[in-house]
């Protein structure tokens, strides 16, 4: 009992600790300049994650991935042939939002498994990649460096970091991919007309093929909302809940003792 208490509030201040650095990184309070530039590759990841829903998503409905890539730009692409596309097409911001989502409620819920998580990761990361991954139009392998580099630096906190280091490091990432999914659908809802050179963005095309009567930003409107309920969902089973057990087991142990000191007074 008393390991699993401790388990709930080291997974709480890690969660809390990551807020708090996804913050400083985002809004750099200090104008230090360097969170810009770890938020460069991140970022960048988000794009990757992105890409990824998509080709998951095409193999998950029976079509193939050609391959993806992601820019310097912070674009990407994913060519896929076949598939059901009205899953694919959703499936780029809505997959990250997913990963984002899933990842934050994992560790928190099975902290213990952090090490087993980020080396599953680095794994699967580093063979999508492999096997996807492609140049950009400009010929820079960007996208397999993002995926390799990233599974390598998941293998190396599996193999070599402290579980609270891996933990923290797992939730940032978590976060900041599930915010980034929903910033990008909101500009998307007031931006709808983006493209990727001659490529309509992904509600464009939804809305071209399954919704004519909808503007695009509705969709976009449609599918943020959709990523804010993953990520409430996430907190609210990964964090609220055993935050509200810590919560009520502390009141109770203050109840015993109170209850213990009116009875040595009787």
């Amino acid at each position: 009992m008393i390991d699993q208490r401790n388990d709930r509030r080291t997974m709480l201040f890690t969660t809390l600790l990551s807020f708090v650095v996804v913050f400083i990184m985002w809004v750099d309070p200090f104008e230090w300049g360097v969170f810009e530039v770890l938020l460069y590759p991140l970022r960048l990841f988000v794009t990757y994650v992105h890409e990824m829903g998509h080709s998951l998503a095409a193999i998950g409905t029976g079509g193939r991935v050609v391959g993806f890539l992601v820019s310097p730009d912070g674009s990407g692409l994913a060519r896929t042939s076949g598939g059901n596309s009205i899953v694919i097409l959703p499936a780029g911001y809505l997959g990250a939002a997913l990963f984002g989502a899933l990842l934050f409620f994992l560790v928190n819920r099975l902290p213990r498994l952090a090490h087993a998580l980020a080396g599953f990761l680095g794994v699967f990361l580093i063979g999508f990649s492999l096997m996807f991954a492609r140049p950009d139009e400009s010929g820079a392998p960007l996208a397999l460096v993002l995926g390799v580099g990233m599974g390598l630096l998941m293998l190396l906190l599996a193999w070599r970091a402290s579980f609270f280091f891996t933990q923290l490091v797992l939730n940032v990432l978590a976060v900041i991919t599930a915010l980034n999914a929903v910033l990008d659908l909101w500009y998307l809802t007031r931006y709808s007309d983006a493209t990727r050179g001659i490529v309509q963005n992904d509600a464009v095309q939804f809305a071209q093929r399954y919704a004519p009567l909808l503007p695009a930003s509705v969709i976009a409107l449609i599918w943020a909302a959709i990523a804010v309920g993953m990520l409430a969902l996430a907190i609210w089973w990964g964090v609220w809940r055993p935050l509200r057990r810590e919560l009520d087991e502390t009141l109770e142990r203050i109840a015993e003792r109170e209850d213990a000191k009116r009875g040595l007074w009787d």
